[in-house]
């Protein structure tokens, strides 16, 4: 999975606010920050948990496989060890029930119709999978149509699809944002900051909603941040969906991307200036267009294989108010076994993400000791984020604690290992109406606050934060920067880009090879700090007017 760049932890925060209407004049103001005090942490129980964690014998804990059996067993000793209770109505676990989806057999996308045939090749000039669980996907004489960046934005004032009706029909849509060219974060949609309108999942998402038989997303490397490589890479093998009731039968038949150049033929077969078009859809009102008289089609087979893994879940209950829950996260799977190095076909994920497990035993260990807050505290460890954050998808839609109970949280995904930083890098700033307790947490340990470095990347969408904040509840992500205590930006720029070369998602990453527990501890702190503010605090959380999250949190809280 792509994600922030960094091998520093992903800290997903909640930014909390008043349970009323921040906009409402008579409003009343949000409550104070609370201030914590921070107890030691137990780097013998972080060195201890990362080191058990990422031995060979746990075959670098890919789901349904006997790592994860190992790994189950070890988290639930270790939660118990803690004085954590089971946070799964008296169970440790939640079962996460995961379908294997693998494509073969890929005809060529072919569309007819128009002033000439215009056919593209997997794989080479297209790629296309199923979230539906079925032997064979064909998409056969389908209508196209053009829905400019696909996207439906009510707050915004934005519909992409309106007048159009495009049941059973293949929509070809705009990777990223209308105004992604802008330079500044600033503008309908963020300007150069990538909203969710702007990832391809929501491309898909809607175009379900609006009955599509497939939707087609064209690939342009720059507001895509990565190039066909990446999209080619990603989408012609092997797919990981979180089981649903239906099958999938609510998705579309297909998803897929097409490369710039084929949609730039298909567009003048159909007597239509792709270039012109695409300017138009980057303005408001601009009105879906049909291709008329050309059909596409395409057909592929299934090979579906189903596995059950698991969540595993524990809770510390608030003192005062535990039905009202905040949440740690952290994701226990890695990639099992993978391309040999040197002979070693293990990656035991050790950085990625035994730390962040490490993390959650030894802020367990923390808050027991200190005594338990007003809130509850959940600690989560979820299954096959590296699959598409799918066990923290399964949760956020099937959860155990109301979402609309559920303040926010602290997902840990990669501890610091490269040392103590003096910045933070805010990654989705201005997405909360209280940026205040980021502030007051780098205030807290002598830190400064950075904005992320390249917001077009829209890397807020990548970690397992974002499965809650798609569903409303307001989080927040920030990590160390590059600037070292010892040696500054150009040894944190190093440390990093080492890191990223010879280990990440590689058999490198090893217990061994962590040489500095520093950064992990003092970020520790950190997360300590930002649970327990949001355990203290009465406010709840919200994002600002006009966020794409805004509308799912008022409708959560509205109804709880």
């Amino acid at each position: 999975m792509l994600r922030f760049p960094r091998t520093t932890a992903a800290l997903a925060l909640l930014l909390t606010v008043a349970a009323c209407n921040a906009s409402d004049k008579d409003a009343a103001p949000a409550p104070a920050i609370p201030d914590v005090e921070v107890p030691e942490l137990s780097l013998a129980t972080l060195q201890e948990v990362t080191k058990e964690l990422s031995l060979d014998a746990y075959e670098g804990r890919a789901p349904g496989t006997p790592g994860e059996e190992k790994t189950v067993a070890y988290l639930i000793k270790k939660y118990q060890e803690a004085g954590l209770k089971p946070g799964n109505n008296g169970s440790w676990t939640q079962d996460v029930p995961l379908v294997e989806i693998t494509a073969n057999n890929a005809t060529p996308l072919t569309f007819t119709g128009g002033k000439a045939p215009v056919t593209a090749q997997y794989a080479k000039d297209y790629v296309a999978f199923s979230y539906r669980v079925q032997p064979t996907t064909a998409v056969k004489d389908s209508d196209v149509v053009f829905a400019g960046y696909g996207i439906v934005a009510p707050e915004k004032g934005w519909n992409d699809y309106a007048g159009l009706d495009v049941k059973g029909k293949t929509v070809v849509v705009l990777v990223n944002d209308p105004d992604w060219q802008t330079k500044e974060a600033k503008g309908e949609f963020n300007g150069r900051a990538m909203t969710y309108y702007g990832r391809w999942s929501y491309k898909y998402e809607e175009a379900a909603r609006q009955g599509a038989a497939a939707v087609l997303i064209v690939h342009d490397t720059e507001p895509a941040a990565y190039g066909w490589n990446v999209v080619e890479s990603s989408n012609t093998g092997t797919q990981y969906l979180a089981e649903s009731k239906d099958g999938g039968a609510s998705q579309t038949v297909a998803n897929g991307w097409i490369q710039l150049a084929k949609a730039k033929e298909l567009f003048a077969s159909a007597g239509q200036d792709f270039d012109q078009l695409r300017a138009g859809a980057g303005k408001k009102g601009f009105k879906p267009v049909a291709l008329a008289g050309v059909k596409a089609s395409f057909s592929f087979d299934n090979d579906i294989a189903k596995k059950m893994s698991r969540n595993v879940i524990g809770v510390l209950p608030g003192a005062k108010r535990p039905d009202e829950y905040v949440l740690y996260t952290g994701h226990w799977d890695h990639l099992g076994r993978c391309t040999p190095v040197d002979g070693d076909d293990i990656c035991n994920g050790a950085v990625d993400n035994a730390t962040g497990i490490a993390g959650l035993v030894t802020l367990a260990q923390a808050f027991n000791k200190a005594g338990a807050p007003d809130r509850s505290i959940v600690f989560l460890a979820v299954t096959a984020e590296e699959s598409g954050l799918l066990g923290s998808k399964y949760y956020a839609e099937n959860p155990v604690f109301p979402l609309s109970q559920t303040v926010g949280g602290v997902n840990m995904d990669a501890l610091n290992s490269v040392g103590p930083a003096k910045d933070i890098v805010v990654v989705g700033g201005g997405k909360s109406e209280l940026d205040a307790y980021v502030e007051k947490l780098a205030k807290m340990e002598s830190r400064t606050v950075k904005a992320e470095p390249t917001p077009e990347k829209g890397f807020y969408y990548r970690s397992d934060h974002f499965s809650f904040a798609k569903l409303g509840v307001p989080m927040f992500n920030f990590g160390s920067g590059d600037e070292l205590v010892e040696g500054g930006i150009e040894a944190g720029q190093k440390a990093s880009e080492d890191y990223e070369k010879n280990r990440y998602h590689a058999p490198g990453d090893e217990y061994e090879a962590i040489t500095n527990w520093g950064g992990m501890m003092a970020d520790l702190r950190l997360y300590y700090a930002a649970g327990r503010m949001l355990a203290m605090t009465e406010a709840w959380p919200n994002w600002v007017e006009g966020d794409e999250f805004r509308a799912a949190r008022d409708k959560s809280r509205a109804g709880k």
